[in-house]
This record gives C-alpha cells, structure tokens and sequence, in this order.
C-alpha cells in the first residue's frame, strides 16, 4: 500500500495532485465513451492485449481486433506512445481554476468565473453543460439563469472535473474547498451536479491529512446534503466496501441503482470514483487502474482518482510508468498554457494554498470564502 505519511511535503502532495490528475486522464481518455466501452468491454479487451492486471497506459489495439476501436486520440495516449500529456478539458479546466484564484483570489464570484470562461476558453472546446452556460453567458444571461436556461445537463459531471484547484488550495480544509468550488459550480450545474463539485473538491483537501481514502471519503461526505442522491449513492458503496463484497459485485449493485441516468450524470461516476478509491486501499497504480476499468466517463474518473491518489502518496511516490512519460509537460486548449510545465503549475498551487493559509492566519481576509450553503 502506498504511504499517506503526514510527513510528506506540502509541495510534493501538490504535485502529485497535478501528476495524479494528468495521468488518470491519460489512462483513461482512449476508452471514454461509456455506453461503448462498458466496464466488461473494457477488461475483454485488457484481456485480449494481455494487460490484466493493469498497472501502464493502455495497450495499442491489435491489428483488426473489431469491436475495440478506441477513441481517434489513441496513439498519443497508449502505452510507449506517450509523449508528454493530450490536450484534455479535465486538465484544461485545472489551468483554469489556477488562473480564476491568481486572478480574483479567493474572494471570486460566480460572475468572474464566467468572464474567465469568455476569454481564453475556447467555446468548442467545452461540451455538455458548461457549453450550454457558455452559450448563456455569450448571449447575456448571468448566474444562476446560466446553468438551469435550455440546459439539460445540469447535474452531469462537468462541475466535478473542475474542482480539483479547489482542494489543492486548501489542503485539510474541506469545507472551504467545498465553498469555492460551490461557487464556480452553479455557474453551469445545479442539484447533484454542484453537490458532486463539493465532494470532490473537498475529497481533495481530505487526502492532504487523511490517514487514506476511507477518511478522506468520510470527510467528503459531511459538506453535501446527506440526503441528496449524490450522497446516498457514495454511502451506498461504502458499505457494500464495507460488507467485503469485491469490486465486481459492489460496481454491479451499484449500476443497476443508477440505471438510466446516462453515463456522464454526476451520480453513476460517483460510485465508479468510489469504489476505486476504496479497493485501490491507497495504492496508486490500483486506485487509477480499477477507477478506469469501471467505465463510464473513464478520462474524467482517472483524473479526479487520480488527483485524489496523487495527494496521498506525494509526487515522488508516483510510480515512473505514470509520470515520466508525461514529460512534466500539458497539451491546453486555454490560450497561454499549452506546452506549460506540470511542475510549474503545481508550484503556482502551492503559492496559492501558502497565501491563503497566510490569510487566515493572520486573522482573515483576502477574500475569504462564504460556508457552502448546500441547501440552495
């Protein structure tokens, strides 16, 4: 089991948060499709490429092996092609978050979020509901109208894929984490769609001082509505965790609870998020490979996994078949950041984190944020 000794550095946590995130991604994006690529489609082709059990990127696809094409990124993000990381919004909307705190501090509002979006976001380079608040705010509407206006995704995982920054800033703080990433959250999402922004974001800031996944899980769950269904679902795996059942038998139960809600809903990916982190027990390679193996939104699960494993372990426990074909370099469709160093964006994190805890040390105030108010 990896290490979640409280002696690991700031810094290095950080870092293996960014790490974390883009090799989750990386692992992920060729199989993201998830009404394709189910959770048994993807093990028969593991199977088929003899990579079980997973531990690297994605093997290439044998030649004519019908029924297992992958996404047309493939050959940039399959093992011994990896060549610094692929263009993705699930980093894209990381360097976003970056850029919202350096510009606004932690003070921000919902409206500055979406002035960010206008600027160096490109419109085609969002998808489902944060292109419908893209298109709002294009056309003058302002928040909340620009989540719930002709907008059917609201509760879809978008807002979760962007609150990784959130909790990388306020390491051990996540209800704090839970409040900025609220914030940025109904811009795009409202009900469970928010609710799993806040989860994530304060699952993040757990890991920085949780003794492993179960306390950051537990952490996590205090900041939503422990009746919202986002809630209940986690809980629900949790105990099937719990009651020893394998992780085949809890993502079975698990999927035929949320049967029908689509598998970029906010909800189902929670129980894939979930049950990886539990039966990963911490360990980075099993944490992102099993978060990957149970389909769904597979790039966006691999990421926030492994963001959350990242953290735990520290950027120098990041095993080398993860990391170093990244390069420490980031493909970015946000104007400025393409080619921009992981390193580099970490160390700009944790600036941030260290003036924020300068702040309320100091008895308050840059910008302090609101408590969540999960019951709007």
């Amino acid at each position: 089991m990896t290490s979640t000794a409280p002696d690991i550095p700031l810094a290095d946590r950080v870092h293996g948060g960014w790490l974390g995130r883009v090799a989750g991604n990386m692992l992920g994006k060729p199989v993201e499709r998830g009404d394709h690529w189910t959770r048994d489609r993807i093990d028969r082709y593991l199977r088929l490429t003899g990579a079980l059990p997973l531990t690297d990127y994605l093997p290439a696809p044998p030649e004519g092996a019908v029924g297992f094409e992958l996404r047309p990124e493939w050959p940039a993000c399959v093992r011994g092609r990896v060549d610094g990381s692929c263009r993705d919004d699930d980093v894209d909307y990381a360097i976003l978050g970056l850029e919202l705190l350096e510009s606004h501090g932690f003070g921000f509002s919902t409206e500055q979020v979406g002035e960010l979006w206008l600027r160096p976001l490109p419109y085609l380079q969002t998808y489902t509901a944060e292109r419908a608040a893209y298109r709002n705010l294009a056309n003058g509407l302002r928040p909340p109208l620009t989540a719930t206006y002709d907008n059917p995704y609201q509760e879809f995982i978008g807002a979760l894929i962007r609150a990784d920054v959130f909790g990388w800033t306020c390491p051990g703080d996540p209800r704090r984490a839970a409040s900025l990433a609220r914030r940025d959250a109904v811009l795009s999402h409202s009900g469970n769609g928010v609710y799993a922004a806040m989860w994530a974001a304060a699952l993040v800031a757990a890991a920085f001082t949780a003794a492993g996944p179960r306390d950051a899980l537990d952490a996590a769950l205090t900041v939503i509505p422990a009746g919202s269904r986002f809630a209940r679902t986690v809980r629900r795996v949790m105990s099937l965790y719990e009651a020893s059942l394998s992780w085949e038998e809890t993502l079975a139960t698990a999927e035929g609870e949320t049967a029908g809600l689509g598998w970029i809903h906010a909800v189902p990916n929670a129980a894939v998020l979930t049950a990886g982190l539990l039966y990963g027990e911490g360990d980075f390679t099993r944490t992102i490979a099993l978060t990957v193996r149970g389909g769904l939104d597979t790039d966006s699960n691999g990421a926030t996994a492994g963001s959350v494993a990242g953290v735990l372990c520290g950027a120098a426990a990041v095993p080398a078949q993860w990391r170093d074909p990244l390069r420490d370099r980031v493909r970015s469709a946000v104007f400025g950041y393409d080619g921009a160093r992981i390193s580099e964006l970490a160390e700009r994190t944790v600036r941030l984190a260290e003036r924020r805890a300068g702040a309320a040390g100091a008895g308050g105030a840059e910008g302090a944020a609101r408590s969540p108010d999960v019951e709007e």
